[in-house]
């Protein structure tokens, strides 16, 4: 049914139960799954201190040294291992499938849909956090925007914490 599924996955503990799910829809032999990441870079995550200059930000030849974009690499690179160990542990499960995964930076409400677009995803599969009410007004909601922006299907995984046990198996069921 679904060849193509995206999991979109952040750094949360849910993120194993999201790509769980994944597996269990997936068809052996015919589905490919591509783990995504997004690291949602904003320049008050580096530093308050950015462009005004100190003497740590001259090299040894006399050049500016940018350590936001040293930060920034060193977050894709710890990414890309996170991904790779979960892309492994997956195809330990040998259910024949493709794995593939991405980490991209960029904000992720609009990148996911991006991406599942031009991969041509049949299915994205996303986790919820399950913030409430203010929280979800201040942080947001990227399961919310993913679903009405999404090329393709869209299933929500739930935080076992928050969901009752009864909508845990409806959406086993689907």
């Amino acid at each position: 049914m679904f060849n193509k599924i995206l999991v979109a996955l952040d750094r949360s503990l849910e993120a194993g139960s999201v790509l769980d799910f994944a597996l269990s829809i997936a068809q052996p032999k015919i589905s490919e799954i591509l783990l995504l990441h997004f690291i949602d870079w904003q320049m008050q995550d580096v530093s308050p201190w950015v462009g005004l200059g100190t003497l740590y930000d001259i090299n040894v030849s006399g050049e500016r040294y940018d350590w936001s974009r040293q930060r920034l690499q060193q977050e894709v690179e710890t990414s890309k291992d996170w991904l790779d160990t979960l892309s492994k542990q997956a195809q330990l499960q040998d259910l024949n499938l493709s794995y593939k995964y991405e980490c991209r930076v960029g904000n992720c409400n609009l990148g996911i849909g991006d991406c599942a677009k031009e991969w041509g995803a049949d299915l994205i599969v996303i986790g919820r956090r399950g913030h409430r009410s203010i929280s979800e007004i201040f942080l947001g909601s990227v399961s919310n925007y993913v679903i009405h922006h999404a090329p393709c299907s869209v299933l929500v995984v739930q935080d076992s914490k928050t969901a009752p046990t009864d909508q845990l198996l409806d959406a086993a069921e689907i």
